[in-house]
């Protein structure tokens, strides 16, 4: 949504990246920590992940900025993702695990390009649903439009 070129924008995107993952790292850990016994560093470390993730939002909302944005152009936009996910990035993944022989990332790329074609699926799917009720909705307001400058030619005459 912003020049891409920009170095600013760039260091965003990183910024969103880090903070992203960091959000779901602690989490990771909280789980760790919970599974050990140690509930104590496991709220810590969900906390910390609570705020990483407002951090996140504040770097995504400079980058897309929610004014820029209706319902259709964030289907657009996950539909875009989820197809390069599964057309470009894992894809490329799982040739380099194939060619380091590693069985278990092999298999998780599997089922991540399996799921990010769902996923594009369900975006795809929810964006023509939702075209198709726009379509329905702007019929009946036109029906309604006529209506009502008929009433009105009806007054003027």
């Amino acid at each position: 949504m912003s020049n891409s070129d920009s170095i600013t924008i760039k260091n965003l995107e990183a910024a969103f990246a880090g903070e992203s993952m960091a959000h779901i790292k602690y989490l990771y850990f909280a789980r760790v920590c919970r599974a050990q016994g140690d509930e104590e560093t496991a709220r810590v470390f969900e906390q910390t992940a609570a705020q990483e993730v407002q951090h996140a939002f504040g770097h995504l909302d400079l980058l897309m900025p929610a004014d820029q944005l209706d319902p259709a152009r964030c289907l657009e936009l996950a539909i875009e993702g989820e197809t390069h996910e599964y057309t470009e990035m894992y894809p490329k993944f799982r040739h380099l695990a194939e060619q380091e022989q590693n069985h278990d990332a092999v298999r998780e790329f599997d089922e991540q390009i399996e799921e990010s074609k769902e996923h594009a699926e369900q975006f795809r799917a929810t964006l023509e649903k939702a075209a198709r009720r726009f379509a329905a909705l702007t019929k009946v307001e036109k029906k309604h439009a006529d209506h009502y400058q008929s009433v009105l030619d009806g007054i003027k005459s």
